[in-house]
């Protein structure tokens, strides 16, 4: 068994330190070694409590997070090199920059990132779904960065994922597979379940339904019927919405063990993925399955190096949780009113939280760490209930980097602005005190870029038909999850946009939708109008039905462009909104392929340029219409 099996992944870096997120396979005393552009040594020592925090999820399994902060500062513009060093009982010393097969770049020693607090060039995506038939768009960040040893203006500020990291709701049978194997290999810590025949989660991987038939495990609580009836127009229906559910995650060890084997090839290398438990009917779909996954798995390598070499930052959507986590107040009440459904979420969440939001900023998220750590024991989990209580009242998992421009990270999932009118109505995904907030944080800044894991300003068409299913009660069905959806919040953020000391300049990045595009918008009859661009950069793996999304791109330029009367009826009666088009194309607007998405930016946000970085090594330019 490896000593790191998975990370190390930098995380958050200012100019007072930085941040390693780990996971060991054994708990040791840590070195953490920081050195100049010169060589010179600004920070080595073994870490104490303070600098190196550890949970432990499993008799051979520490998540860590290091968070050091040398006396003197970093310096904008330097290339810093690091390592992480374990220190066995005997005092040997274990270097991951030796250790780790294929985790540095050619002609290099140690591990190494470029600070920068002047943003000029900056990656973001998300949606990254293991078994999609596509080419992983993290592999073009491993490529940009070995570039960039040659080209150091392409060196890229940090990775902005912004949503969707995991899958949580979707697994293939496969990675269901590899996951049970790293539960047993490194004993990660089984829990007690509220639900009858399979009242701990050691039973999942015996369980009839166990694979591709899990919807027969997840909720459908008739207790909940007077709820379950207006929100679903049924007595009786699942709780869970996924139409993919079939290998829902549950257990809290599943969840970590996802996490372990996205992000590190270790522990695929011993992984078996059998069909031997796996139903007949099911076992053309898991051989389909297994290539995609062996294929997706073999790129590994590359991604845990690039991920190792440059300052990641992240938030959640609801993928990684589950499909429409907190969509509606009917939602909401089905899922927190039953003890499973409520432990399926809140499970999620732990994950993100020791494996996302912890490392987006220590300090910010301690009193949580605090409070939950002592939850984690070497003989496994004790207080579970109230383990999961406490995650789904923490609401502080937004952030905002001190950069130049300033970046401000939006939590769109756990804030939400809940209809009072009825159950089955799309809730904001803000509040109202949220968007307070929010406004302080944006007033007098001369520029700021945004992530909103789903876009403010999206397709007008695919906000209109969901608008017409909500109407009828079927937000679930088609997923309405947009900021216009709800009058409150879409009220709100347009006027903060509108403010007249509002930055004059934005740049909002988001995911969420499968497929990319880019849009130009200032605001009529207001002097001084901001200008916004809106960048949407979604798939990192995942994609839209191609046939759907041209008859989507039709038709939106048809019935919603920049000149059409319908834009009367909505909210851009006031606005002014070019779409740029993708690479060669001279109509089209949306583009439909797995990608990274790359922003290079001034530090006033007046010159925009937005493109996509594909696995193959094409570049897909948004050009301005002429």
């Amino acid at each position: 068994m490896p000593k790191i099996i998975a990370g190390p992944i930098l995380r958050a870096v200012n100019e007072s330190g930085i941040t390693v997120w780990i996971v060991t396979s054994v708990l040791s005393p840590i070195k953490l070694v920081l050195k100049d552009t010169h060589g010179a040594c600004l920070f080595e020592q073994e870490l104490n409590s303070t600098q190196h925090q550890s949970v432990q999820v499993g008799e051979r399994a520490f998540i860590q997070v290091l968070h050091v902060q040398p006396e003197s500062k970093l310096i904008n513009g330097d290339r810093y090199f690091y390592d992480v060093i374990t220190v066995d009982q005997s005092g040997k010393e274990t270097s991951a920059s030796v250790s780790l097969k294929d985790i540095l770049y050619e002609q290099h020693s140690c591990m190494s990132f470029v600070f920068k607090s002047e943003i000029s060039n900056l990656l973001h995506g998300s949606c990254r779904k293991p078994h999609h038939q596509s080419d992983d768009g993290l592999l073009a960040v491993d490529d940009t960065l070995k570039n960039a040893f040659n080209n150091p203006s392409d060196q890229p500020d940090m990775l902005i994922l912004s949503g969707d990291q995991v899958y949580i709701d979707d697994v293939a049978g496969p990675t269901l597979c590899a996951i049970h194997n790293v539960i047993d290999q490194l004993g990660l810590f089984h829990e007690d379940l509220p639900l009858e025949g399979l009242e701990n989660s050691a039973k999942l991987t015996e369980h009839e339904h166990g694979y591709y038939q899990r919807p027969m495990l997840l909720p459908d609580d008739v207790a909940s019927e007077t709820v379950m009836s207006y929100f679903f127009a049924a007595k009786k229906k699942p709780i869970f919405t996924s139409v993919n559910a079939n290998n829902h995650l549950i257990s809290l060890a599943e969840v970590i063990a996802m996490y372990i084997l996205v992000w590190s090839p270790e522990m695929w290398q011993t992984a078996i993925m059998s069909d031997k438990n796996i139903a007949d009917e099911f076992k053309e779909k898991f051989a389909q399955e297994k290539a995609d996954i062996e294929a997706f798995s073999q790129g590994l390598y590359r991604v845990r190096r690039a991920l190792a070499h440059i300052p990641v930052y992240m938030i959640f959507d609801d993928h990684d949780v589950t499909d429409d986590w907190n969509l509606t107040r009917g939602w909401e009440d089905a899922v927190y009113n039953h003890p499973f459904a409520k432990r399926i979420v809140g499970n999620a969440i732990l994950g993100y939280w020791l494996c996302q939001g912890w490392g987006n900023d220590v300090d910010k998220i301690s009193p949580l760490t605090e409070k939950l750590s002592s939850h984690f024991t070497d003989s496994g989990l004790i207080n579970h209930d109230e383990t999961i209580d406490a995650i789904l009242h923490w609401d502080q998992w937004h952030y905002t980097l001190d950069t130049a421009p300033k970046i401000v990270v939006l939590d769109t999932r756990t804030q939400r602005w809940r209809s009072e009118s009825s159950l089955v109505k799309p809730s904001g995904l803000m509040d109202w005190e949220a968007l307070c907030d929010l406004q302080q944080e944006l007033i007098n800044q001369p520029s700021v870029i945004m992530v909103s894991a789903a876009p403010i300003f999206g397709v007008k068409l695919i906000e209109t038909v969901q608008r017409i299913f909500t109407f009828f009660g079927k937000a679930l069905v088609v997923d309405a999850e947009n900021w216009m959806a709800h009058k409150g919040t879409a009220s709100v953020i347009l006027n903060i946009f509108r403010h007249y000391k509002t930055p004059p300049n934005f740049v909002i990045l988001s995911g969420d939708v499968h497929y990319s595009f880019v849009y130009d918008i200032t605001l009529k009859f207001r002097r001084n109008s901001p200008h916004i661009t809106q960048i949407t950069s979604s798939g990192i793996k995942n994609e839209f039905p191609d046939t759907l999304i041209r008859w989507f791109d039709r038709l939106n330029r048809i019935l919603y462009g920049p000149r059409s009367p319908l834009n009367w009826f909505t909210q851009r009666r006031n606005m002014t909104i070019k779409h740029r088009k993708p690479g060669k194309q001279k109509i089209r607007t949306l583009y439909n392929g797995s990608a990274i998405g790359l922003l290079k930016v001034d530090k006033n946000c007046k010159n925009v340029d937005a493109s996509l970085l594909r696995a193959n090594g094409e570049t897909v330019k948004f050009h301005q219409r002429d």
